[in-house]
């Protein structure tokens, strides 16, 4: 759950946000760009495809913005070894956040030790690195978030997510409530897929999302400001 009341953080809601880009066609030009927004907007973090990951470092440098990268993105099929080495591999180059897709089939089919087995192993493998479990809510029953809420907290992760933003649904106010709910502040939740406003932003984390992951970081931040010149 949050540490803070719900619209205390309204004050910076950047500080929610983790300014996104991960889309097939992404440039390099649109990764400077967005390190750019993010410095302008004192995001917390950016999240970027694994092939931009050092160039953003080096981008952001010297800023309060934090680098994060994926791992396994976005079906989380990829092997153990497989995930591990890009796990290492992102931390080396300096990212200080990595969200890794769990092997969603294995969940389904109930191999949950094998699932957090995967996690515990790709914190093992940048234990400076915060790391972030995408579970892909929208595949999954209430029973089965909750049991792997328990499961992300066991493994020494960081944060619980709820979506890639490339499955058939985003995130919903039910599931981030479900997963704050079970996590019980040990560790924290984000909630990415198909925010796009600064009103879905305050409603994500009125349930209990310490982090927000979106594309739409500039326009939340310029509805901020709209709302703040009218109060």
């Amino acid at each position: 759950m949050p540490t803070t009341e719900p619209d205390e953080l309204m004050d910076n809601p950047a500080r929610l946000i983790d300014h996104t880009l991960l889309r097939p066609q992404a440039t390099l030009s649109q990764i400077e760009q967005l390190c750019e927004e993010a410095v302008e907007w004192s995001f917390v973090a950016v999240c970027v495809p694994p092939a931009f990951a050092a160039q953003a470092v080096k981008l952001l440098y010297g800023s309060e913005t934090a680098v994060a990268s994926v791992v396994s993105f976005p079906c989380g099929y990829d092997s153990l070894v497989s995930k591990v080495r890009q796990a290492a591999e992102l931390a080396n180059q300096g990212c200080a956040e990595l969200d890794m897709v769990i092997q969603i089939g294995q969940a389904l089919a109930g191999d949950l030790e094998l699932v957090e087995e995967e996690i515990s192993q790709v914190v093992l493998a940048a234990p400076e690195t915060k790391i972030k479990v995408i579970i892909e809510c929208c595949y999954l029953d209430k029973n089965l978030m909750a049991e792997l809420t328990r499961r992300v907290v066991s493994s020494g992760a960081a944060y619980i997510k709820t979506s890639t933003g490339f499955g058939p649904s985003g995130a919903r106010i039910d599931d981030v409530r479900l997963l704050a709910k079970e996590a019980a502040g040990k560790i924290g939740v984000k909630a990415a897929g198909g925010i796009r406003s600064l009103a879905e932003l305050r409603e994500m984390h009125r349930a209990g999302a310490g982090r927000i992951g979106t594309s739409a970081g500039v326009e939340i931040m310029q509805q901020w400001q709209l709302a703040c010149r009218k109060s």
